[in-house]
């Protein structure tokens, strides 16, 4: 009995990139791409929807810059797929966090293979959770860092602590796996914790 090959969505704008991919998948033999996408525009979206892909692999650059902060959720909203970044420009450590796993241009066919199969099995182990669950004080704690607040005026404002504001602070980092002011801003945004009226610019 033939083993079933796992399915596979490539979401690359370069056809020449996208291709390869499929070919190198193809001759090899567990992975079988089912469909290419070249963007993620609304009929795009649509289609990935559809798709019972067991991977999704794309390129970072179909996203816009506040999107890729946020790959796995995005992604959550139309599959429950392994995310894989086809890495063609650089990334820092907080948009590789988004991804199940990262292959490259340059891998060779056989570690492409591993990689996905890598990228797959972490995914299968993930708790069913895909959104961090921060507690209603982080939450507020966040709303604060978001507007602009330093650690002593959050302190004030929450009646805390500093060293109990640092640490609700290292909490929400650890949950989110966002570092920075600016990548929180936008994950209180998108979460609807905050309005864009009130962020000091």
């Amino acid at each position: 009995m033939k083993a079933s090959h796992k399915k596979v969505l490539l979401i690359i704008p370069s056809k020449i990139a996208a291709r390869g991919l499929e070919a190198v998948l193809s001759e090899l033999g567990e992975f079988r791409v089912e469909g290419i996408l070249s963007d993620l525009s609304h009929a795009s979206e649509s289609r990935l929807r559809n798709m019972d892909a067991d991977v999704i692999v794309v390129d970072p650059v179909v996203f816009d810059y506040i999107s890729r902060m946020h790959v796995r959720s995005r992604m959550a909203e139309h599959s429950d797929a392994a995310v894989v970044a086809l890495m063609t420009m650089p990334m820092d450590d907080e948009q590789i966090r988004q991804y199940d796993g990262i292959i490259s241009m340059y891998d060779d066919p056989v570690a492409i293979v591993r990689k996905l199969r890598e990228s797959l099995s972490s995914h299968e182990d993930m708790p069913e959770s895909e959104g961090p669950d921060l507690s209603q004080r982080e939450k507020e704690i966040l709303v604060c860092v978001a507007k602009g607040m330093l650690n002593k005026e959050i302190a004030d404002y929450c009646s805390l602590s500093i060293h109990t504001v640092i640490t609700h602070r290292k909490n929400i980092t650890r949950k989110t796996g966002i570092k920075t002011v600016a990548g929180l801003t936008v994950y209180a945004l998108l979460n609807n914790l905050i309005d864009s009226n009130s962020i000091e610019l």
